[in-house]
């Protein structure tokens, strides 16, 4: 398998739980809005200018070069597998390795 081949993490994303389809989505995202950002805070702020009510459940994670929606801990598994961070450069949220943002870039 080539390094093109290994899934990797691109970018902080939110996924907020609308309840709703959306198009143009994550492939394993059927209902609600992912927003993606450089940091989550930029996700949060392209949320504040929609009109999704800030009472939406939602999950931060991150987007991957396969086009798949990741939690906090399944990314951190994806960057470790792509070698785009060091063992132990995670928060740990109850002793799981947590991926942020800073941990890329």
């Amino acid at each position: 398998m080539s390094d093109k081949d290994v899934e990797h993490i691109l970018c902080a994303a939110i996924h907020y739980k609308t309840g709703e389809a959306m198009v143009y989505q994550p492939k394993n995202i059927e209902l609600g809005v992912v927003i993606c950002g450089r940091r989550h805070h930029n996700c949060v702020t392209i949320k504040s200018m929609t009109d999704i009510l800030y009472t939406t459940p939602y999950t931060q994670g991150f987007l991957t070069s396969k086009d798949r929606f990741v939690d906090r801990e399944e990314a951190a598994l994806i960057a470790m597998a792509a070698n785009q961070v060091k063992a132990g450069h995670f928060e740990l949220d109850r002793g799981v390795p947590c991926l942020i943002s800073e941990d890329l870039y």
